[in-house]
């Protein structure tokens, strides 16, 4: 039976990793859009069958030496056909009538095909070719509309960081394979953990982590993400609910190398947990719905680091996986922002009470109490207490709505423990698609992280209830100002790598009228 399902599955794996590339075959052959769109939905089927008979059959599969499909990059490989058949379906759409409505697809569908090939990828070589396949075949895409200056900035600043993770990640793989003697991912996997590491490989692990905080636009290097809005819609929603969260891949890969190095750990706790901190509390001084949603995944992706760093990769997988699918359908529902902002206008809320708060504390820490007393748990506080506080959030703001109601509070309490339950069993279904990786988290990041999320709520708190102190407003201004981060990280861009950016006044007027998102 083993033998029979295997044999599916090598048939299944490659008919769909090469399915973007039919699609773009057939698209220059003249078939429509429409009848490729059915292809692709296809296509995300068998690949959701093939993800269903590998997990049930806990069985990988090894195609020929450069490509290797194991449980993880199965999970992946379904969600980036999902998210693909999503966006595709809505730019159609979005430029149906539009001249170049080929050619934004074709480039679409190839960033697509880039990054199954990257997940799929068993040699370093592949790998890093596949990576920086993604990168130029996305700046295309960046620059779809190359006489916006905002857009033609944000293309600039993201293809030199591109360039400069590419050599990173290019050195990693080369002290990586100058040590083991070999380029095949999962044979490097396989010597992990080792008692002593070289400093070759503790060297690359630290590549490995600036990578990732590259590749996620980690603070100050995150400009690019915020401006990046320009792009039509489409791309904004493939870039922040798939490409952008390969900097997590690349942790979740090398786990067993990445966890066995300190330094590498401690960069990522303290890059990416400052800039989760920062970028959820600029958040709350924007306007503009993408531009909320595009700091939102600043703070995403760090927080998903953090998670790799303190060795809690199954939930960072929960996490890649649910952000990409909430932040796909965040953009590509970004018209609904002004219904939203109407439905606030006519039918305003109170903040909860301290009373409420008070509440809610004894609720949700009880529940979790409970919980990590009678199920077996990683020995690290600071993600239980940023748990914690959000659903003591959540079940403060429905106290205050639901204030008159008893049976109103019994259901919001059951609210929040089947949402706490339900993340459990998530958690342990992401877990079953790792591999095993020891725990080496040090006590010394789970207090800081701790203290940054306490810091965190404290500042959220005081900007909510004393917002007409000295102190908040003048916070306020610089936090929406983004702590001017990235004025001066364009600044010393356009010194070392200067380009004339098209002028406002000579930019085309388009027949076609677009949708303010």
């Amino acid at each position: 039976m083993s033998i029979l399902l295997n044999n599916m599955l090598s048939f299944t794996w490659p008919l769909i990793l090469s399915l973007p590339i039919i699609m773009l075959v057939l698209s220059w052959l003249g078939i429509s859009w429409l009848w490729l769109q059915r292809l692709l939905a296809a296509g995300t089927l068998l690949a959701l069958v093939s993800w269903l008979v590998m997990v049930l059959s806990t069985s990988t599969l090894v195609l020929p030496n450069w490509l290797h499909i194991v449980p993880l990059t199965a999970t992946l490989l379904l969600l980036v056909l999902f998210l693909a058949l999503v966006v595709v379906r809505y730019a159609i759409t979005n430029f149906e009538g539009d001249a170049d409505q080929q050619r934004f697809l074709r480039w679409l569908v190839l960033v697509v095909f880039a990054v199954m090939v990257t997940l799929a990828s068993n040699h370093l070589l592949v790998f890093w070719l596949a990576w920086l396949s993604i990168s130029l075949s996305l700046h295309q895409l960046l620059m779809f509309y190359p006489q916006r200056p905002r857009a033609a900035l944000a293309a600039h600043k993201k293809f030199i960081l591109a360039r400069v993770a590419e050599l990173l990640l290019g050195l990693a793989f080369i002290l990586i394979y100058s040590q083991l003697g070999t380029g095949i991912i999962s044979d490097v996997l396989a010597y992990y953990p080792a008692p002593d590491l070289h400093w070759k490989e503790q060297l690359a692990a630290v590549l490995l982590a600036l990578v990732a905080l590259i590749k996620c636009a980690q603070l100050p290097l995150h400009g690019w993400l915020i401006q990046v809005v320009e792009v039509p819609t489409p791309v904004s929603a493939l870039l922040h609910a798939g490409v952008i969260n390969l900097g997590g891949f690349v942790l979740l890969l090398f786990a067993p190398l990445f966890s066995q190095v300190a330094a590498a750990q401690a960069i990522v706790l303290v890059v990416a947990g400052l800039s989760t901190v920062l970028s959820a509390l600029i958040m709350m001084t924007r306007i503009s719905i993408k531009v909320r949603l595009a700091w939102s995944t600043t703070a995403q992706m760090g927080l998903m680091l953090v998670e790799c760093a303190l060795g809690l990769y199954e939930l960072a997988l929960l996490h890649l996986v649910a952000h990409s699918c909430y932040k796909a359908h965040a953009f590509l529902t970004a018209g609904e922002a002004v219904n939203h902002h109407l439905r606030q206008h006519f039918f305003p809320s109170s903040l909860p009470t301290f009373r409420h708060y008070g509440a809610a504390t004894l609720v949700v820490f009880a529940l979790i109490f409970g919980v990590t007393q009678t199920v077996v748990v990683a020995p690290v506080l600071s993600p239980w207490l940023l748990i914690g506080i959000a659903l003591t959030v959540l079940l403060a703001s429905r106290f205050n709505q639901q204030n008159a109601s008893r049976f109103a509070w019994l259901y919001s309490i059951l609210l929040v423990t089947g949402v706490l339950l339900t993340y459990l069993v998530l958690k342990t279904l992401a877990g079953h698609l790792l591999p095993n990786v020891t725990l080496h988290a040090s006590w010394l990041g789970d207090v800081w992280i701790s203290v940054l999320v306490l810091s965190l709520v404290t500042v959220y708190l005081f900007l909510q209830y004393f917002p007409a102190k000295a102190f908040s407003q003048r916070l306020f201004i610089a936090l929406n100002a983004g702590l001017y981060l990235d004025e001066w990280a364009t600044r010393y861009t356009l010194l070392l790598w200067p380009k004339a950016l098209p002028r406002t006044s000579e930019k085309r007027i388009s027949t076609k009228l677009e949708i303010v998102k």
